[in-house]
């Protein structure tokens, strides 16, 4: 009989980690780094709990269970021996270079600024999700079924979009519905507008399809070559304006004319600081415009949570889909954001936050106007500066060393040549704003 292999190891009683796992994940470790090689005799479980001072129980826990992962094997009459077609790991390398810096605060166009006074009214919505009975199998495809109910009058009253709650999707957010979207479409082009919002560009090319750029601030009056057109009418991601009645009039009958389908990302229309939101431009034309809402901008971007109501043909071939992939939002999220719109919390969120974005889109502008002159935002958590990109980017590099992350423009450019800056307001402070805001005219007088 082979003579046994020496196995060091060390154990800590005192340590919240089981004896019997601290056991076998040294033994793994030592078959992993060729300390213990392939073919070895290691001691009986006996003779390795005598030498530790534990229970022969504690042992042969650890020895059972590498033995079903593999690492060792049992030779009855013989002993438990290291197992072949163990691997070595490679040695580890430590990462070369500096510290890394300490995060910026990005100032972008998607964080939303949430009153710290309805924290309660959060809290009330996830106790009543523990307190629900979560579904004992894959939920309903569409979504939760009294969420579309809530959420068919949410539009109907804030969007001008009648929907009956069958219409509706629940989804992942706004690229979940987009690429749902995408999945259902026939083979070809998808138009976007540029500059545009740069998550949903690349959601397009994720499929394999070509991009037709669409100049953001010109009227849409041929969408032939596309399947859908992108768009954002309500106030266009990134340059701010809203699509004027005639230029929606045209899309629709461009999109007629194409048979392409016109998909409204409708992202944050609820935040127009002057008259009530403009409706939605599926309200106009339910047959041709697919509809995307999201909680990303009123309630949260981590929730991933959307909405979308798309033309009655893609609506069946999404939701067979959905069917066979249960690509549906969390339960518990989808409860959780029912709650807050019974509750009326999404309302109030959102009408501080038009107060407080409305208050702080003037605090930008007339701060930069002496240095530049912003396109005068009427909704929304940010402020479009254009610019020549020689003074863009002095003001992004003295931002960055101020400790802010302010995007520029031409980032969100694919065929369109506009430079300048985009400067969100929601994710920070008025502190942290006036100090930003600081750094870019400094920038900006020295550039």
């Amino acid at each position: 009989m082979a003579q046994s292999i020496a196995v060091p190891l060390v154990v800590d009683r005192a340590a919240r980690t089981p004896l019997g796992t601290q056991v076998a994940g040294q033994i793994r470790d030592g078959v992993l780094t060729g300390a213990l090689p392939v073919g070895s005799r290691l001691p009986s479980t006996r003779a390795l709990a005598g030498d530790l001072g534990l229970s022969r129980a504690v042992t042969e826990q650890a020895y059972d269970q590498l033995t079903a992962e593999g690492w060792l094997e049992a030779r009855p009459g013989s002993g438990t021996y290291v197992a072949a077609g163990n691997l070595t790991r490679p040695p580890h390398r430590a990462i070369q270079g500096a510290l890394p810096e300490p995060p910026l605060l990005r100032l972008d166009t998607g964080t939303p600024w949430i009153d710290p006074r309805h924290r309660a009214s959060w809290r009330r919505a996830w106790r009543d999700v523990s307190a629900a009975a979560a579904p004992p199998a894959y939920d309903d495809p569409a979504g939760l079924r009294d969420l579309r109910v809530e959420l068919a009058g949410q539009l109907a009253r804030t969007r001008g979009l009648r929907c009956d709650p069958d219409e509706i999707l629940v989804t992942t957010g706004t690229i979940g519905g987009l690429q749902q979207l995408l999945a259902a479409l026939p083979p070809g082009r998808v138009a976007h507008e540029d500059p545009g919002y740069r998550a949903a560009a690349e959601a397009i090319r994720a499929t394999g399809r070509g991009i037709l750029d669409l100049p953001a601030t010109e009227p849409i009056t041929d969408l032939t070559g596309a399947v859908g057109a992108y768009v954002t009418p309500a106030h266009q991601h990134p340059l701010g304006p809203v699509m004027p009645g005639p230029a929606r009039l045209s899309l629709l009958d461009a999109a007629s004319r194409a048979g392409a389908v016109v998909i409204e990302d409708d992202y944050d229309s609820e935040f127009r600081y002057d008259v009530a939101p403009v409706p939605a431009l599926a309200a106009l034309d339910r047959e041709h415009v697919a509809y995307l809402g999201t909680a990303s901008k009123s309630v949260a971007p981590s929730m991933r949570l959307g909405w979308l109501v798309a033309p009655a043909h893609l609506h069946q071939a999404i939701l067979a889909r959905r069917e066979v992939t249960h690509d549906v939002a969390a339960w518990p999220v989808q409860r959780a954001f029912l709650s807050l719109l019974r509750d009326g919390y999404v309302d109030q969120v959102v009408r501080s936050a038009r107060r407080t974005y409305s208050a702080r889109a003037a605090r930008v502008t007339d701060a930069l106007r002496p240095h530049a002159e912003p396109i005068l935002p009427v909704a929304g958590m940010y402020v479009t500066l254009p610019m020549p990109q020689v003074r863009a980017l002095a003001a992004h590099a003295s931002a960055r060393a101020a400790g802010f992350e302010v995007p520029l423009l031409s980032d969100y450019c694919r065929s369109a040549r506009l430079t300048g800056l985009i400067i969100g307001f929601g994710g920070c402070t008025d502190d942290e704003l006036d100090r930003a805001l600081a750094a870019i005219v400094s920038g900006l007088t020295q550039g």
